[in-house]
């Protein structure tokens, strides 16, 4: 028997193990994952920053595990040879509207601890002759990195480590017995594995409350699942040197379309976020029934629906016309055009939806006595992802005998 198992091979779950061998080098993990490899959900389908923490509020827990997140995704980076671009952020206010969001922003990044600098719209067209705006805040301190590198990095240190990664491994029940002081879990998967351990840490991304409920917690939220396509520019590839972001708008739920240069010298436009029809299928028109069935029973979704209709009209729009998706974009970036729009994909994001229609914002964990379950982690997750991991680790005591 298993001291740990681990449900989920994303960075979340791999940065999980790492913590409870960096308490207990001798723990006994094993860490199944459905898929045929480690980081094929959310970790290996996003924009692959690393966040500052500008945008959180004060005193949550992504304000606080984004800004140390940053500093140890940093520090992996660099102890493990993966590549990091230190690129910096400019987050671009286009009109007079928009700057008194973004003073607020601002704010709320000095209140966070967060290096910013305020420039104005000349030393904006000095340092990005490309993009236009009345400010912006600069963001030294965000950098770039392909997370999926990350992801198999600590695959491998972790094997090295003696923890077993089983793929494949579709979870289809979780037994708990015993209290927290004796017993065990036992995980059963679609093959007729059974696996036993001490504890049990769920890290499931898209699958998050469909596993909890496997696990009998009492769930009251739901997985909405939301896609954000992006398009490479094609021939831009020196268009920006740092990330462009257009300052949040506060009646949308998600961050908008900004100009995201990758580690590996592309530039990538996006994401928009319109609702997804499944939860891990990525070409442009995938459909799973029991996911469509799975949300659209479930009254928080028609609620939040109703409360966001105009951002989601907004987004379908985007979504259809190329020339919408476009103009969004052209408001920082006057000089793009529809042919710069090249090659479209897609990531999945997992969102947390209460009865209320209210989406859960911060990071969100449940537990029993023997199990942990990350529920909700959204954006910065990646960037979270160790300090998530010690997290986890020290609250639940998995690698003691």
């Amino acid at each position: 028997m298993d001291d740990l198992i681990i449900i989920g091979a994303g960075i979340v779950g791999l940065a999980t193990a790492r913590a409870v061998l960096e308490r207990e080098p001798r723990t006994r993990i094993t860490i199944v994952e459905k898929a045929d490899a480690v980081a094929t959900g959310q970790t290996g389908h996003n924009s692959g920053v690393v966040h500052a923490g500008l945008y959180y509020e004060p005193g949550s827990l992504k304000s606080e595990l984004c800004r140390a997140g940053r500093l140890a995704t940093i520090e992996f980076c660099e102890e493990n040879a993966v590549p990091l671009g230190r690129v910096g952020k400019l987050v671009v206010a286009t009109d007079e509207r928009e700057r008194a969001r973004l003073d607020a922003l601002a704010d709320r990044s000095v209140a966070n601890g967060i290096d910013i600098e305020r420039i104005d719209a000349a030393e904006i067209s000095r340092r990005e002759p490309n993009i236009r705006g009345v400010q912006a805040v600069f963001s030294p301190g965000t950098s770039i990195v392909d997370f999926g590198l990350v992801a198999r990095t600590m695959q491998a240190r972790l094997e090295a480590a003696g923890v077993r990664l089983v793929f494949g491994a579709d979870v289809r029940s979780i037994d708990e017995h015993g209290s927290a002081g004796a017993g065990e879990v036992r995980v059963r998967t679609a093959d007729g594995a059974e696996y036993r351990a001490r504890r049990l840490v769920a890290c499931a991304g898209l699958q998050a409350d469909r596993i909890a409920r496997l696990g009998g917690l009492p769930v009251d939220f739901r997985i909405i699942p939301f896609r954000g396509e992006y398009f490479e520019l094609v021939g831009q590839a020196s268009l920006v040197r740092h990330l462009i972001y257009p300052v949040p708008d506060p009646s949308m739920p998600f961050l908008g379309v900004h100009l995201s240069p990758t580690i590996d010298g592309r530039i990538t436009v996006g994401p928009n976020a319109v609702l997804g029809f499944a939860r891990e299928r990525y070409p442009r028109g995938a459909i799973s029934a029991a996911d469509m069935f799975d949300y659209l029973r479930f009254p928080g979704f028609w609620r939040m629906a109703f409360r966001h209709r105009r951002a989601a009209a907004i987004e379908a729009r985007n979504s259809m016309f190329r020339r919408s998706y476009l103009a969004a974009c052209r408001r920082y970036a006057p000089g793009l055009r529809l042919e710069d729009l090249g090659r479209r994909f897609a990531g999945v994001r997992a969102q947390a939806v209460r009865p209320d229609g209210s989406l859960v914002e911060d990071f969100l964990f449940e537990r029993t006595a023997r199990q942990l379950h990350v529920c909700n982690a959204p954006s910065p997750a990646a960037t979270s992802a160790i300090p998530i991991g010690r997290l986890i680790a020290g609250q639940f005591a998995v690698g003691a005998r």
